[in-house]
């Protein structure tokens, strides 16, 4: 059995200094994003919270980040030829709106089945969208077959070293903006966000806990901990559209290793923690952006003596695109 010292021996796809890197890179172009509290949400969760709103982001989700990183890093051969991706949503967009400030094209593969609001964002964002059947093999090879007729520089939502170290730029801002946090909890689907997260945060603070949150209908991320290898489910059932994806092969090394629980919730809770987000903290926030406050408020977290003494969390709100369109439908009613 491997020791924790010598797993973390291996080279990863991002580090601390690829991290401060980025954070140099891209911070023209982002938005450093606010940390709010709430007196109602302490005393409901019984600690204090810490919520870093990547909801107003630019593109309205934290995979600007990532994806502005990913673009600047490209030399001018790179980029004179685009970029394509295959993305349900949030790096779509975020990759859409990064290509137009270099002034380049963006190929996005879209699934048929993605929320309107996303799709919408990319047109806003010059995006040239490309429609896909929604399973991930139909998307990759639409993808495969863009690059093929384009030339463009594939740029992966999570699985690619560029976009986990644009991520890893919250850690570098929530710990300067709250350094007293002694927990992150980040919402996981392909690990591109808790990767860099965890990878910064660890490197500044080594006693930090980190802890994904996870739907239960797409818990593929707590079964991979648990058998200690990537784990695929034949299909995902969530509200959380954002948090459908599967660990990659650069992800999960650092999730293996960095990541201290994971977290499963229902759907129930996440839209509860959704409704908490609009009333108390006056946010909008997507499902998958909600399902940090989601993990606090559970059982499973609240009843775990592991994390009695986690008394200052920080919580990454990742998204705030959600689909309205049902909400101002029943007013006209």
């Amino acid at each position: 059995m491997e020791t924790k010292s010598q797993m973390r021996d291996e080279k990863y796809a991002a580090d601390i200094s690829s991290i401060r890197e980025a954070q140099v890179r891209i911070s023209p172009f982002i938005h450093k994003t606010p940390v709010l509290s709430s007196e109602t949400l302490n005393s409901i969760a019984g600690r204090k919270l810490h919520f870093k709103c990547e909801c107003f982001q630019k593109g309205g989700a934290f995979k600007f980040r990532g994806a502005c990183n990913a673009i600047f890093s490209l030399n001018d051969d790179q980029a004179a030829k685009g970029v394509v991706t295959h993305s349900s949503g949030n790096h779509a967009a975020a990759l859409s709106l990064a290509a137009k400030l270099r002034g380049i094209a963006a190929y996005i593969v879209i699934p048929k089945n993605a929320p309107k609001c996303k799709v919408e964002n990319v047109i806003r964002y010059n995006g040239q969208v490309i429609w896909s059947e929604p399973p991930m093999r139909s998307r990759e090879d639409m993808a495969t077959k863009v690059l093929q007729e384009t030339g463009a520089v594939l740029v992966h939502p999570y699985n690619d070293g560029h976009i986990i170290s644009g991520q890893g730029t919250i850690s570098l801002e929530l710990l300067e903006q709250a350094p007293q946090i002694d927990t992150i909890i980040v919402p996981i689907s392909g690990g591109g966000l808790i990767s860099g997260v965890a990878l910064a945060a660890k490197s500044i603070n080594p006693a930090i806990r980190v802890l994904a949150a996870e739907p239960k209908g797409a818990n593929d991320a707590a079964q991979s901990k648990g058998a200690g290898r990537i784990i695929t489910l034949p299909e995902t059932n969530t509200i959380a559209d954002g948090l459908r994806a599967f660990l990659g092969d650069l992800t999960w090394p650092i999730v293996r290793d960095f990541v201290d629980d994971i977290i499963t919730v229902e759907d129930k809770d996440i839209i509860e923690a959704m409704r908490l987000c609009y009333e108390i903290l006056k946010v909008a926030v997507e499902p998958s952006g909600a399902i940090g406050l989601a993990a606090v408020l559970s059982d499973d977290f609240r009843n775990n003596l592991a994390w009695k003494d986690c008394n200052n969390i920080g919580i990454i709100l990742s998204g705030g695109n959600v689909d309205l369109g049902v909400l101002w439908d029943s007013f006209l009613k």
